[in-house]
């Protein structure tokens, strides 16, 4: 018998926006999440997915949750296939990077039949498990160092 899981209305948008709910956009999504939460104002997004997929699926979730968007301009990719993003605002940088062995088990466990309830357990696991956040006050000047 198959049970279906009820999904979180803020994911279902998130599954509209994407195409589908899989780890790496909920993954993106909880670090844009996170990012709002910890900064104040405007903040601008360097992500280093790189633009493969599955990995890059994390620059959805990031866009769709902490309002960085490719039109917006304030968000830009780097090809480094790191499952890891960097926000800013005008006092403060937060480094957000998946943890290795989160980023292993999506990625030996995951497929098409799982990938939602998968996402699912990752919306309800602690960003203490999932992500090293690193949170640093910075001046103007180290801002634009550290982001390029």
């Amino acid at each position: 018998m198959i049970t279906m899981v009820e999904i979180p209305e803020e994911l279902e948008q998130l599954k509209r926006f994407h195409g589908h709910l899989g780890p790496f956009v909920l993954i993106g999504y909880r670090m844009g999440t996170i990012a709002r939460k910890k900064l104040e104002g405007k903040i601008e997004a360097v992500v280093f997915t790189g633009t493969k997929v599955p990995l890059s699926c994390i620059i959805d979730g990031i866009q769709f949750s902490s309002s960085c968007t490719l039109g917006k301009g304030n968000i830009s990719i780097q090809e480094k296939e790191d499952a890891e993003a960097h926000f800013v605002s005008d006092t403060n940088l937060i480094e957000i990077k998946l943890r290795d062995e989160v980023r292993r088990r999506i990625e030996s466990t995951c497929n098409r039949d799982v990938e939602e309830v998968m996402a699912l357990g990752l919306f309800s696991e602690p960003e203490a498990t999932l992500f090293n956040i690193t949170s640093v006050e910075t001046t103007p000047f180290e801002r634009t160092v550290k982001l390029r």
